[in-house]
């Protein structure tokens, strides 16, 4: 039987077991997770957070990374800036980076998030407001989110993974997690 974690990555977390080379120490994930022969499927950015998946099934892992099954990537993102419809819009058919474009996502602004303070704290600014989109995406290309929402004039500010596929965060605090 396969083995499933599902882990609630904190901010400034390598998705990585180990940080060999690095001068100054980083966190990995072995700071959080102490279970022999799992491994992640998948990345999430050192300054992103949210859900990872790990497990010990090589075919399982593969299908939960890999593009070309189609495994939706269920995002929160709080931008700089008021979104509008039309930035939504835009993420909906697709964003050109300097990649190529990208696969239609299901985009939609939302209400902030109920979610955990991050540490540190998102930078705020008076004079910019700040705007929540939720954002799901079928591809997993270098900082995709983070650089489509720049493509339509709305930098990210924090980003949260809430969901994979059919697997949520709800009820993982930061740093914790659960067998799936």
């Amino acid at each position: 039987m396969a083995r499933l974690i599902l882990f609630n990555k904190p901010f400034d977390v390598l998705s990585q077991f180990t940080d060999a080379g690095s001068p100054t120490p980083r966190a990995t994930l072995s700071d959080y997770i102490d279970v022999p022969g799992v491994y992640p499927a998948g990345r999430l950015d050192r300054d992103s957070e949210g859900l990872m998946l790990l497990t010990d099934d090589g075919r399982l892992q593969a299908r939960i990374a890999d593009p070309k099954f189609k495994m939706g990537k269920t995002y929160l993102a709080q931008v700089e800036g008021d979104v509008d419809e039309a930035a939504i819009t835009a993420l909906a058919k697709g964003v050109m980076l300097k990649d190529g474009m990208t696969r239609p996502a299901l985009a939609r602004r939302i209400d902030p998030p109920e979610l955990w303070d991050r540490v540190p704290p998102v930078r705020y600014r008076k004079s910019v407001p700040d705007s929540w989109i939720e954002l799901t995406i079928h591809e997993g290309r270098n900082r995709q989110v983070r650089r489509m929402t720049a493509a339509v004039g709305f930098p990210t500010l924090r980003l949260v993974r809430w969901r994979i596929g059919d697997w949520s965060l709800e009820g993982i605090a930061p740093g914790t997690w659960s067998e799936g």
